[in-house]
């Protein structure tokens, strides 16, 4: 079932790279890789589908001791914030999360955090935290977050 999720994984991966889209900074290209820290901790990627909306995927592990592989994918929606450099945006989004472990959990995940685009690197820094509606096997509350970097390419 792992190596299943982690096809799929890549598929989704290969695939976003592909998308036509247009980041938030002129800077910066269309797709960015990066590191997320926090619960879980893995790597990230990010694909512009247009000036304001992209869809993230993660792929992680958890820091709780336990040998867990997290996957998720978002489709996100950035409201500009006023800032004198860079690009600073409020983001806020819809997903699904999945955690295969000794027990497999599929769940709806809703992100929203701040991000910021450097105006000089193609960077991006964000927060994020996630409240999540786990529903396989059984429905319960969970939250994803931490913060994490991106390089635009």
């Amino acid at each position: 079932m792992k190596k299943s999720f982690l096809l799929i994984f890549t598929l989704v991966f290969i695939g976003l790279l592909t998308v036509d889209s247009t980041a938030q900074n002129t800077n910066a290209g269309k797709t960015g890789l990066g590191v997320m820290i926090g619960e879980p901790t893995g790597i990230t990627l990010k694909s512009w589908t247009s000036q304001n909306t992209a869809f993230d995927v993660g792929l992680a592990w958890s820091l709780s001791g336990n040998d867990d592989i997290y996957v998720h994918a978002d489709h996100q929606w950035h409201k500009p914030l006023e800032v004198e450099k860079g690009s600073l945006a409020f983001f806020y989004g819809i997903g699904a999360r999945a955690i295969f472990s000794n027990d497999t959990f599929f769940g709806a995940r809703i992100p929203l955090g701040l991000s910021y685009l450097a105006p000089e690197a193609p960077l991006e820094f964000y927060l994020e935290v996630a409240p999540v509606i786990n529903l396989i096997p059984d429905t319960d509350g969970d939250a994803d977050g931490g913060i994490g970097i991106r390089y635009y390419f």
